[in-house]
């Protein structure tokens, strides 16, 4: 009889490989509110988001609704987008390249954005225009990346990573030439900060930002699911197919680095988030991007909602969620070296 049952819940994952994901995104966020210097339970925050859009009495007070509609909710949900953008760019990066190590930064995108917002913040500027140039240079980057790789002959994916690695190289020490002539006492700081990546300075704007920059390319890759589906067979057999590899290649890229750009911009260098959710959605429900894309996305948004949940309740400061996500990502990263390992 317990086999049966066992059965029958197995078949039914086989069926709704995604659902686990939502149902665990649902409660990570629910969770997100409860947690905090002013928690917020669940029905006080159903009551209150429905407030909005329907005529009840109210009974909580005032402040749960100034936490949740000007504090948690803004950062939660950038912290789900975030998770979100990396984690399915790192799923587009693996398959794109055939290789289980890449993350999103291969092409160079994350020291372009890191380099960016440097420079904004060396010259004063606001925030809103250190966002919008930490973006463009992280689109900058990788749009060298793709000029040069198209100049050179050979094996284009292997072109790629090596002059996404060059443009890396490139900006880390531009990067690095900011901070030696930044002011120690005032710009130095907060470009270090910045690298390391934290939800804590995150503002509304970038929830719109986000969104835009985020949902949109996530829609896309989800759209073209089946020839990323038949690319990872082979060119030979995709392009029999009538599949244009190069178009599909640029576009799902493209998607990439605008989600990676959007999150560095927002949130600083958070790394290890598109590493990991990929390997374990691939370990959990397989590679048919049918499933994994909707399901990297909610583990991702999960992840990160997650983290920043720790990072503002571990210790009486908040930690910076980008040291976390190292934290949980080294161990992981040497798990997955060792099992590749064992399979050779």
């Amino acid at each position: 009889m317990a086999d049966e049952r066992f059965t029958g819940r197995w078949k039914f994952m086989q069926a709704h490989p995604v659902l686990p994901f939502l149902i665990l995104f649902i409660l990570v966020f629910f969770l997100s509110f409860a947690s905090g210097r002013y928690p917020v339970d669940p029905v006080t925050l159903v009551k209150v988001l429905v407030s909005r859009i329907a005529d009840i009495p109210q009974t909580w007070p005032d402040q749960a609704e100034t936490v949740i509609f000007r504090i948690r909710l803004p950062r939660v949900l950038i912290g789900a987008l975030i998770g979100c953008g990396l984690s399915l760019s790192g799923l587009v990066y693996q398959g794109i390249f055939q290789n289980p190590m890449v993350s999103p930064d291969v092409l160079g995108s994350t020291s372009g954005s890191a380099f960016g917002s440097a420079v904004a913040l060396l010259l004063g500027l606001g925030y809103t225009s250190i966002f919008s140039i930490s973006f463009l240079f992280g689109l900058l980057s990788v749009g060298l990346v793709v000029f040069i790789s198209h100049r050179v002959r050979g094996n284009q994916v292997l072109t790629l990573v090596l002059t996404g690695m060059m443009i890396s190289f490139l900006f880390n020490s531009m990067l690095s030439y900011v901070k030696l002539v930044s002011d120690t006492d005032d710009v130095l700081p907060q470009i270090t900060y910045y690298l390391i990546g934290s939800l804590n300075s995150t503002r509304t704007s970038d929830l719109i930002a986000c969104a835009f920059f985020i949902i949109i390319p996530a829609v896309v890759i989800y759209l073209i699911r089946w020839p990323l589906n038949v690319i990872t067979t082979g060119d030979e057999e995709a392009s029999s197919l009538g599949i244009n590899t190069k178009v599909i290649r640029l576009t799902a890229i493209l998607c990439a680095t605008l989600m990676t750009s959007a999150s560095t911009a927002a949130a600083g260098m958070i790394g290890w988030v598109g590493l990991i959710v990929p390997h374990l959605v691939r370990m959990l429900i397989g590679c048919d991007y049918r499933f994994s894309i909707p399901a990297t996305a909610l583990l991702g948004s999960a992840f990160l909602m997650f983290t920043d949940m720790l990072s503002r309740i571990l210790t009486t400061s908040e930690i910076p969620i980008g040291i976390l996500t190292s934290f949980i990502g080294s161990p992981f990263f040497l798990y997955l070296i060792i099992r590749e390992g064992r399979k050779t």
